[in-house]
């Protein structure tokens, strides 16, 4: 589960609503990660009221505050336990500097493949697949050298995630993040929008907002390899969706769908 950054969280709470009916309602234990934030326990504590507010049996914090920390046994031993965890927003890098490579970060991977929920809010949502974006310029249009990547936690490879998109113009990024190799699907969240992406890698979309699917599996041409730092980038081919709630993408077939909307059209 991918949010785009600033959920509800006063009035019906529909994302963390489902995320909660996902890891297991009110049986659920959701480990919530909030070393992304520079917050400090504020920010913990406004996820455990949430959590407990929407009926989970058990909300346990972690916030590791460096690499030794985060080797802590207690770590692993309450993502083991886990059947939701769930990363706050915050600094990817941070995330990734401080949980890249750890025995927690192995376990998350784990848990996640034997069907745990793993969910993430902006920054949390950027680290869940292999390839995420640190940083990059804002705007509509593919420029090279204007994104920089690095390694994500690696849930999956098949997607790549942009959060606060509409927000903060971020087209551009995620298209010059896909300029680079276009075999991952761009996911673009907008803000209070989730993507629930189940065991069949098909994307459902929940929230007030819209998801930005960008396809670049049938790019015929595109000109990143042959233009200078700085340059505006060529690129031919691409498939655009624009989902929101009940409509779906399926990423392994890359077939989007508007569901329930079609029925209330027809």
């Amino acid at each position: 589960m991918a949010i785009g950054g600033a959920e509800d969280k006063l009035g019906a709470t529909r994302i963390l609503r489902r995320f909660v009916a996902e890891a297991g309602g009110s049986d659920a234990r959701i480990v919530v990660c909030a070393t992304a934030s520079a917050l400090g326990p504020e920010i913990v504590e406004l996820y455990d009221r949430l959590f407990y507010k929407l009926g989970v049996a058990e909300v346990v914090s972690a916030r590791p505050r460096d690499r030794r920390e985060a080797d802590k046994q207690e770590h692993a031993d309450a993502a083991a336990l886990a059947t939701g965890i769930f990363f706050t927003g915050g600094n990817q890098l941070r995330l990734t500097t401080l949980l890249g490579g750890t025995p927690v970060a192995k376990l998350v991977r784990t848990r996640n493949a034997q069907g745990v929920t793993v969910g993430g809010t902006s920054a949390g949502a950027s680290i869940l697949s292999e390839h995420m974006i640190a940083f990059g310029d804002e705007g509509s249009s593919v420029i090279s050298g204007s994104v920089r990547l690095a390694p994500g936690l690696g849930l999956t490879n098949r997607f790549i995630i942009d959060q606060h998109f509409t927000q903060r113009d971020r087209l551009g990024r995620l298209l010059t993040a896909l300029a680079y190799n276009p075999f991952a699907v761009g996911i673009g969240l907008d803000e209070d929008t989730a993507a629930f992406i189940g065991p069949d890698e098909t994307l459902e979309v929940e929230g007030s907002g819209g998801v930005t699917v960008l396809d670049a599996a049938d790019v015929s041409f595109s000109s990143m390899d042959s233009v200078s730092e700085g340059q505006p980038v060529c690129m031919l081919g691409l498939r655009l969706h624009i989902l929101v709630a009940g409509s779906s993408f399926n990423l392994h077939t890359r077939i989007a769908d508007a569901g329930s909307l079609q029925s209330r059209k027809e």
